[in-house]
Parts: C-alpha cells; structure tokens; sequence
C-alpha cells in the first residue's frame, strides 16, 4: 500500500502506480481520434451526452491553442483545461520572444515536460488528461499524443479514451496517408463508430480540422459535423 499512495515511490518492480492509475482516467473518458494525411490533420470527439437535459454545446472536448494548432482531449476535463490554458500561455511567449508562430513539436514537447514533473514531486498528483496535438509547421503536418507520464508520441493517426482499442483495430486495417481531408473525417467518423457501438449522433461528435495549404485551425459547424455523419451512415 506504501507503493499505492505516493507519487514519488517506485513499487519493487519499477512501478508507479500513482502514474498508472492516472492513465486509468484516460481509458475511462470518452473517446477522441486523431488522423494525419497529406492535406491536413483532423480531430473527432465523442461528447457522450449522458442526459437529455444537458446542453451538449457546452461540452467541449476540442480547444483552438494558436491558429496553426489545435487539441483534443479525453480524461478530466478540467485537467485538460488546464494544461489548454498552458499551452496557449507558451505560444504567446513565443510569438512575443521570438516573433514567429511556435512549432508544433516544441510546443508538445513542453506539454509532456510540464505534465512529467508532476510525476516527480510529492504533493502533486499526475494529470488525469492524455491530448492529441494537431498542427501544421512549415508545411508539414503534425499530429501528436501526450499521457500523464509525459511520454510524447508521434502519430499517423491514433485514438485516446476508452474506445481506443476499437479505433486502432480500424485505423489499422483501413488508414491511408494518400487519402483527402474529408476521406480522413470519414475514416474518423467510422472509427468512432465501432468505439461507441453505434451510440453517437451529430449532437455528441465535435470536429476539429486543419489544412496544409491553409493552416488555421478551426472546428466544424453543427450543420457540417451533420452532413459528414449523414454521407457516412449512407
């Protein structure tokens, strides 16, 4: 129990349960997927409406950090806040000190370093949060995955969240790096599909897309997230 209860004790067999069991948040929070192709990136969430009487617009899942980046989340929410508000406090600083937009890889870099030094102190707990990182930098699209352990992934495309099994079995068999942007929300969207088992409609899934050729992230209007859910379940 000695092991179980402080960040800053390896268990005998090199363990920090503390870490893992933060990494147990993300498994249980909802599902989002990331999916990189030689046009752009795209985000898709599953909001997971859990009562009709809950406004699901203000359920937010997926945040704008600059206007060349953008983040989905899965896990605690106010968590993800948190580092959100983070990351957007480092790409002003380095538009200031440096008068030019951050890269992408520098910024999750210092996402993964802030969230591993809460592994590393007493009195601070991990962050109960994993982010997929899209952006484009100097024409290259980027798409990474931070968890509370601080590891930094780089990905083709990647699921966080509960139904991540399911989205990487599909992600597996069906992703093409030569694909379009609207082939990759499609992808996306059956990918989420199989994770929720058909349990999604257009009030529950957010997208959030960016381009190579235009790079300003944005997130889809309802009546777009609609028509790309009516052209799949077609």
């Amino acid at each position: 129990m000695g092991y179980d209860r402080a960040i800053t004790v390896f268990s005998p067999d090199g363990r920090l349960y503390q870490v893992e069991y933060a990494r147990e948040a993300v498994k249980r929070g909802t599902t989002a997927v990331g999916i990189k192709c030689h046009e752009g990136v795209v985000l898709i969430v599953d909001k997971r409406v859990s009562s009709r009487l809950l406004e699901p617009s203000s359920i937010e899942k997926i945040f704008k950090i600059d206007e060349h980046i953008g983040v989905a989340s899965s896990g605690l929410v106010g968590d993800a806040r948190a580092l959100v508000d983070r990351a957007r406090i480092e790409c002003q600083i380095n538009r200031i000190t440096y008068d030019e937009k951050i890269d992408v890889e520098a910024l999750a870099k210092k996402l993964g370093d802030h969230m591993q030094t809460y592994t590393q102190f007493g009195g601070a707990r991990p962050y109960g949060t994993a982010l997929l990182i899209a952006g484009v930098s100097d024409g290259e699209c980027r798409l990474f995955e931070t968890d509370p352990s601080g590891t930094l992934l780089e990905y083709k495309a990647t699921g966080i969240g509960i139904g991540r099994n399911a989205v990487m079995k599909v992600f597996e068999e069906e992703y093409d790096f030569e694909t379009g942007v609207n082939d990759c929300i499609l992808l996306g969207i059956k990918a989420l599909h199989e994770a929720t088992e058909g349990k999604f409609d257009v009030n529950t899934v957010e997208i959030g897309v960016i381009e190579r050729e235009n790079p300003l992230f944005r997130k889809m209007s309802k009546e777009e997230v609609e028509a790309f859910v009516e052209k799949f379940e077609k």
